[in-house]
């Protein structure tokens, strides 16, 4: 146990979750990478990180599991003696027309994308509201907030993140808990290493930025809600987006 702040972030093995557990471990916190599959990732950056001195676990939880969330959490408190800040990161993508998606592909969005992100704040919040504080940060898309053609699902679920963060930063406040979501645009990450160079240029030809974005600029953002600079904030989603959503 230690005096540093600690942090979970969910799908913390690559991409934008890598990132965010990479920038939270160089400013001092104590890091739980939380994977699903992912293992051999997860646990190479919790060894890099680690090998440079960091305060750094990885843990294998299902967020759609209500038992293995709360078991990391126990887990988390039990080593490092609290969970200030809770990154509810951890998502799937789902491209395809409305009418032709399987039930099966629904419900594995839905209960990713949105019951995951329910069970950890539901889960992490008893320990919070115990100690007056906490920060949860929740990583929506801006999919969320416009919604996407034949991404219909990922949309809804997406959007149901943004309307928990309201609901919940309402409800939690009282407590000294702020809650906050990030909605990401067109990230450089391997979800889009399939689109190709015309596709890209395309997208980004219509923002007022005129590029993609990068996992560390997510992760800045990040840093930034779960820091004291935003103590006043709450029940707010910021589209990292290049400007797609103005």
């Amino acid at each position: 146990m230690n005096n540093k702040k600690t942090v979970i972030v969910t799908g913390a093995s690559k991409g934008i979750g890598a990132d965010i557990a990479i920038h939270f471990a160089e400013k001092g916190y104590n890091v739980v990478i939380n994977y699903n599959s992912s293992a051999q990732s997860a646990l190479l950056l919790q060894r890099s990180l680690a090998q440079n001195g960091y305060s750094v676990i990885a843990h294998k939880a299902n967020v759609t599991n209500k038992l293995e969330v709360e078991l990391m959490i126990k887990e988390t408190i039990y080593q490092f003696g609290s969970v200030d800040v809770f990154v509810n990161n951890a998502g799937i993508a789902y491209e395809g027309l409305l009418n032709e998606t399987e039930d099966y592909d629904i419900d594995n969005v839905i209960n990713v994308n949105l019951k995951g992100v329910i069970n950890c704040c539901r889960a992490v919040l008893p320990h919070m509201i115990n100690n007056k504080s906490g920060k949860i940060i929740n990583i929506s898309s801006i999919w969320g907030i416009s919604g996407a053609s034949c991404e219909s699902v990922y949309s809804a679920s997406k959007a149901g993140v943004i309307g928990l963060t309201k609901a919940l930063a309402k409800e939690a406040g009282p407590s000294g808990i702020t809650v906050n979501c990030i909605a990401p645009g067109m990230i450089d990450t391997q979800m889009n290493a399939s689109l190709t160079v015309e596709e890209v240029n395309e997208f980004t030809s219509k923002l007022p930025i005129s590029r993609i974005g990068t996992t560390s600029e997510i992760a800045d953002t990040v840093l930034f809600l779960a820091s004291d600079s935003a103590n006043y904030i709450t029940g707010q989603t910021i589209a990292v987006d290049g400007g797609l959503t103005i």
